[in-house]
């Protein structure tokens, strides 16, 4: 599609797709709505963001700006791939009525099955998969690998808030954090391979869809959340206080709808320290995103030329200012 040209499409996050195990994935059900579109002539898909949720299951909360949802991964397509077998699956068959979703059973069922399918994925040193596995890995270290230590970590600690785990780690001392990358080098290796699979079935649907000439159109949510391998990894680009906590956070002004405005809680950019990494963090969350996405938008743009500013702590955010933000320079 060219940057001008006329389309129509249809907004379905993947969720909502009819699903055996909870919630909707890339599994059948995914390629048979890349069927509908291309028959009905649509040519766009629009998604909300696929990221791993925090609490809540809202996909505008996640645990990295990177990752992909684990409960999006179709345990069908893992049996195609001899990873698992129909009898693995079938005592998570949920037979939700359409319209219904589960995302406890989803969370509780994905879980097992691919720690199955990881299990016999180690166990078949001839698995197919295993180069095109080490390959992503080491493509994608860039952000993967603190990704998939902050994932070893939250279980361990039991909570994604990282101020409160030891303060070396919270700190990211490289002491360390080489001895818990090799505490938790199982659990590690487990969520790489999550990644990659999620990886590897977004890339055939993907594919798929644009062989029947529909183009995916991703949603980015501006700010991360304070859980997050993002602001762990990267504690300089946002306005914290030295023990680890939001120094500001994000909302907006109380307006017609709300007579206090919102308060979000996420984090401020210190776009001044982003400025002298030339933005290279942004830049390369724009990368990924077009590796996803052919289309993509921006969920608050307006916070590249100004936020709302409210100091942590605020219990509304009637007390927030505007803050300059960085313009068109990441661009």
């Amino acid at each position: 599609m060219s940057r001008f040209d006329r389309a129509a499409g249809i907004l379905l996050h993947i969720t909502s797709l009819p699903g055996d195990f909870g919630v909707g994935d890339l599994g059948q059900d995914a390629y048979r709505f890349v069927d509908f579109l291309a028959e009905t002539r649509q040519r766009v898909w629009q998604i909300l963001p696929l990221g791993p949720t925090t609490r809540g299951n809202s996909p505008y909360s996640c645990y990295s700006a990177f990752a992909g949802n684990f409960l999006l991964i179709s345990p069908r397509q893992l049996v195609r791939d001899g990873l698992l077998t129909e009898d693995d699956i079938r005592p998570f068959v949920t037979g939700l009525a359409p319209g219904e979703a589960n995302y406890e059973h989803a969370r509780k069922c994905k879980t097992q099955l691919m720690q199955t399918a990881f299990a016999n994925f180690l166990s078949d040193s001839a698995c197919e998969q295993f180069d095109e596995f080490e390959a992503f890995c080491t493509m994608q270290r860039w952000w993967l690998d603190d990704f998939a230590l902050f994932s070893a970590l939250r279980l361990h600690f039991g909570t994604d808030d990282w101020s409160r785990w030891e303060p070396a780690l919270a700190r990211r001392e490289p002491a360390a954090l080489a001895a818990w990358r090799e505490k938790c080098a199982q659990q590690i290796e487990y969520e790489q391979f999550v990644q990659y699979t999620f990886r590897r079935q977004w890339d055939e649907l993907k594919q798929y869809a644009s062989s029947n000439n529909v183009e995916f159109f991703g949603d980015m949510p501006i700010f991360v959340a304070h859980g997050s391998s993002d602001v762990w990894a990267h504690q300089s680009l946002f306005w914290l206080n030295p023990n680890g906590q939001p120094k500001f956070i994000a909302g907006v002004p109380p307006d017609y709808f709300s007579k206090t405005g919102q308060l979000w809680g996420n984090p401020l950019y210190h776009w001044e320290r982003l400025a002298e990494t030339n933005y290279r963090w942004w830049i390369q969350r724009f990368q990924n995103a077009f590796e996803l996405y052919g289309l993509l938008r921006i969920d608050h743009f307006r916070a590249f030329e100004a936020y709302w500013e409210v100091p942590a702590g605020a219990e509304t955010a009637m007390n927030g200012r505007w803050a300059p933000g960085p313009g068109a320079a990441p661009f």
